[in-house]
């Protein structure tokens, strides 16, 4: 078994994990509000808290104003906002410098999945929109 089908297989793994929890009831009984159609901009450790438990699916974006590749992805996450069932959330990292480090950006842009409160991806680097867009899909309740 190759090292992506050993990958694949533990997302898998996750994915099911995540739904039984979800099908057990516990916390889940009101449903994960909708996603909003444009970003999300982050001003605090609590509001990206309650972003990430809030929303079914996050896509991250830790971006810098003076950042080449971030203003490159501007449209992709725009849009990923307004077209899927994710929520796009938006730190600007000399902004909310702590709050980079806590996640141990160290390039920008670096991009965070959450599914169900639970971080599942990490990206540094500008990324295809069907990289998030299989995520989205994959993770989506």
């Amino acid at each position: 078994m190759s090292d992506s089908d050993d990958l694949e297989e533990i997302r898998q793994r996750k994915l099911e994990e995540l739904q039984e929890r979800g099908a057990a009831g516990g916390d889940d009984a009101t449903p994960a509000s909708t996603a909003p159609d444009d970003p999300i901009y982050v001003d605090g450790p609590d509001h990206f808290q309650s972003i990430v438990n809030d929303h079914d699916v996050v896509v991250v974006d830790f971006y810098a104003d003076w950042c080449g590749p971030c203003k490159m992805m501007e449209p992709v996450m725009n849009s990923l906002a307004a077209e899927t069932d994710a929520a796009v959330a938006k730190v600007d990292i000399d902004s909310l410098q702590r709050l980079a480090q806590q996640h141990g950006v160290r390039g920008v842009p670096t991009f965070k999945v959450y599914a169900k409160g639970q971080e599942i991806e990490q990206f540094v680097g500008a990324q295809d929109r069907s990289v998030f867009e299989r995520l989205i899909s994959q993770y989506s309740s």
